[in-house]
């Protein structure tokens, strides 16, 4: 297999250099030569060895071939010197192990440049002497990786240069499932523009692709082949990039990533699941047909362009329904009408009469949420369908029932049919936490046209997602060895209830294991339109530091979990906005959800809107009682009195997207009450780790509530032998990026508290 992939990999180099590159590359094993004036690390920054000025890292662009499971990874860097002479720079690239360099360029002529691969034992040198000369601890985080080091190029006073570097590697497998992992600096400080562009080729169908540290674009030209492109959101997101991608099976298939946590009995598992490669519509066997029941808001505040755009929304949507497929329209103010007594077929004729229907819709009146809703939840759907309602409404419940917690109530107990019900709120004058909470808790999602927006575009982009159903009314057991259930193998998994799955869907399924004995999964459901179960089994020999993102996203999960049982305790409450902090203080139920939150948010430094005071340079996080009456203000005063509006729309909009976190959001980027994007940077995370800013000191979140944090059990100088003692150790447990931070790091290592004091640090020139 390695010969087949390393011919594989050396057609697939034949035509990679893309740019105009001039000077074409050697490649060497070792040297030891002498640094550069400039070093360049692409995925660090860019340092000055001397007095002169920083060689700036404007942009990397990278594209990945992967063929099975070779992968050659191509590395655009576009440098600028920002000086008035020429400058010497060399690279300095940490890859995976394992890689080999096949092309080096670079624009302009020089004498045989080259591509060293260094052994580790090199690589520790160089990394150790530019930490050494610097006292800049930046580049240490990718100690314990393989290091690519070119030879030194010149970059023109005021000029750019361009440069290309070329490596392949041979991808781990874990079953099914392959990784790519593309190392690149944690550091919230860092901030270069990547573009990235992974194409996936494979013999057997690609079943699914997922990272969990960068949002993706996925466009897929076969069952084996796919391209997925970094979002433009996602461009200046630090930290390794990761791909992981499933082949297909016999239906779904399946992988474990998992995270080891004596503390917990176990430890944390993301469960990835995908669907055939192969669209349902193409495949063999009966499908899953559907019921849409279209539910319109015609009260007077609909009139005019909002109910037109709703009249084309529903138009698409029963376009894009299959010929057999059923639907029905339920139109409302004070008072609820049907289309039809029964849901109808679609063909030529009810969809001439729908459209006559639809046309004939005039707004006025109050708004009845409770009796459209009851409603639209009474009708039997047709035999073997899918039931979904397309709920949408512009106003608060005016009419009829108007107690939030009584309509809440009623969906949950009375949806007898088990209906898929996703909201649409239009505008901001909607019961935000309302209508979130009935989409989750019928496995469906809310989604939030707000001001300005189109009706039509959203609810089309919604139900396009609802194309092809593949499984539904998913469900998961544990088994032991003999098949039977598991009691006790798994907790607190998240999402809480499983949803459908679609065409082009996936299942990221967080959860806490126990004990350490392998995990055998089985998810079923309506598999293409008949009962169907899949079996799994991994064992957790590959848990590891490694899959530091696991918990971190089972956390981020929970949290929402907890923040939004507090929001749904703010319905109905009695008594007057101002009187809410009084009554969460003295109410244990929100006395257990806050303190919880608090917990979690500053174990795993996950901030939100309610708790990025966490971070603030005057919070003493050692004063519990502080904390927790500030965090109940916040949960009080937002959370639980705001109910609609804009300030109650962005809340919704967090917690519903945390709610399902599939990738890592380390900046602790949320949305505030006048829907700007806020992001909170005193807080890194790190590894398995968070650490808090206080002063020009880093202190670990496990003690940073704790007297620990300002008299630790060692201090230990920067750079000192017990410094490069403690870094080694840290690479083992995959965590050399702790001791990266600048300044003062207070770090519990082995139930030691350990103060890295580097005040006498004073970095020279670099540019992130």
């Amino acid at each position: 297999m390695l010969n087949q992939a390393r011919v594989i990999l050396r057609l697939l180099t034949v035509g990679v250099f893309l740019l105009p590159i001039t000077a074409r590359g050697q490649v060497s094993v070792y040297g030891q030569r002498s640094l550069a004036s400039n070093v360049i690390v692409p995925q660090s920054r860019s340092f000055a060895m001397g007095h002169t000025p920083a060689v700036s890292i404007q942009n990397v662009s990278v594209e990945v071939q992967i063929v099975e499971q070779a992968a050659v990874t191509t590395m655009d860097i576009d440098l600028y010197n920002p000086s008035s002479r020429q400058l010497e720079a060399e690279l300095l690239v940490p890859v995976p192990d394992g890689a080999a360099v096949r092309g080096f360029a670079f624009q302009g002529a020089a004498a045989e440049p080259t591509a060293q691969i260094l052994t580790h034992e090199e690589a520790r040198r160089i990394y150790n002497e530019i930490v050494a000369r610097l006292r800049d601890p930046a580049l240490l985080e990718f100690a314990g990786h393989s290091l690519v080091r070119s030879s030194v190029f010149p970059v023109a006073a005021r000029g750019t240069q361009k440069v290309r570097l070329v490596y392949e590697h041979l991808l781990p497998a874990d079953g099914d499932r392959i990784d790519y992992v593309l190392p690149r600096s944690e550091s919230l400080a860092y901030n270069v523009p990547w573009d990235i562009r992974v194409t996936l080729h494979s013999h057997r169908p690609i079943s699914t692709v997922y990272s969990p540290t960068h949002n993706l674009i996925t466009t897929r030209h076969s069952a084996y082949a796919l391209t997925v492109t970094l979002n433009p959101h996602a461009r200046n997101e630090p930290g390794p990039f990761r791909l992981s991608y499933l082949l297909d099976t016999d239906g779904i298939s399946a992988s474990l990533l998992a995270y080891p946590d004596p503390a917990t009995g176990g430890g944390f598992f993301l469960l990835l699941a995908g669907l055939p490669a192969e669209p349902a519509r193409t495949a063999a066997g009966p499908g899953i047909q559907r019921e849409v029941t279209i539910v319109i808001d015609r009260s007077g505040s609909m009139r005019g362009e909002k109910l037109q755009q709703v009249r084309e929304a529903a138009l698409q949507v029963i376009a894009g329904l299959e010929f057999g497929e059923t639907f029905n329209l339920i139109v409302y103010n004070e008072v609820v009408d049907l289309f039809s007594e029964t849901p109808v077929r679609k063909t030529s004729q009810t969809v001439a009469a729908a459209e006559t229907y639809l046309k004939g819709i005039t707004a006025r009146g109050g708004t009845n949420i409770y009796d459209a809703l009851s409603e639209a939840l009474r009708l039997p759907p047709a035999d073997g369908a899918l039931p979904l309602v397309l709920f949408l409404t512009d106003g608060l419940p005016t009419v009829g029932q108007t107690s939030e917690a009584a309509i809440r109530d009623m969906v949950l107990h009375g949806n007898r049919h088990q209906r898929r019900v996703f909201t649409f709120g239009v505008g901001v004058d909607v019961n935000t936490p309302l209508l979130e909470r009935i989409a989750f808790e019928t496995r469906a999602t809310s989604t939030f046209v707000l001001p300005n927006e189109d009706v039509e575009l959203k609810v089309a982009q919604v139900f396009k997602r609802l194309g092809g159903p593949v499984l539904a009314d998913t469900e998961l057991r544990v088994l032991n060895s003999a098949g039977m259930p598991a009691f006790g193998r798994v907790r607190e998994l998240f999402p809480t209830k499983l949803p459908d799955l679609f065409e082009g869907d996936q299942l990221v399924l967080l959860g806490q294991y126990v004990g350490s004995a392998p995990l055998t999964f089985e998810l079923g459901g309506n598999f293409r339109g008949r009962p169907r179960q899949f079996q799994f089994s991994f064992d957790l020999d590959h848990a590891g530091t490694r899959n530091a993102f696991v918990p971190r996203l089972w956390a981020s999960r929970k949290i929402a979990m907890l923040i939004d049982a507090i929001r749904q305790l703010g319905a109905d409450m009695p008594g007057a906005p101002g009187t809410l902090p009084d009554l969460a203080t003295n109410d244990p139920r929100l006395r257990e959800l806050i303190n919880e939150v608090v917990r979690l948010s500053t174990e795993f430094g996950i901030l939100t809107e309610y708790t990025a005071f966490l971070a603030r340079e005057g919070t003493d996080l050692s004063q519990p009682e502080y904390v927790r009456r500030e965090a109940t203000r916040n949960f009080s005063g937002r959370a639980m009195a705001v109910r609609s509006g804009m300030a109650s729309a962005n809340q919704t909009i967090n917690i519903a997207g945390q709610k399902q976190q599939q990738v890592l959001n380390r900046r602790n980027q949320f949305l505030d009450a006048q829907m700007n994007a806020v992001q909170v940077t005193n807080v890194q995370q790190v590894a398995d780790r968070a650490f808090y800013r206080r002063g020009q000191r880093w202190i670990d979140s496990r003690i940073v509530n704790t007297a620990k944090s300002s008299t630790p059990d060692r201090t230990i100088e920067f750079s000192s032998d017990a410094f490069w003692d403690l870094l080694r150790r840290l690479v083992r447990e995959d965590r050399a990026g702790c001791v990266a931070l600048t300044g003062d790091i207070v770090l519990q290592v082995g139930g030691e508290t350990v103060l890295i004091q580097s005040s006498a640090a004073s970095p020279m020139q670099s540019q992130p």
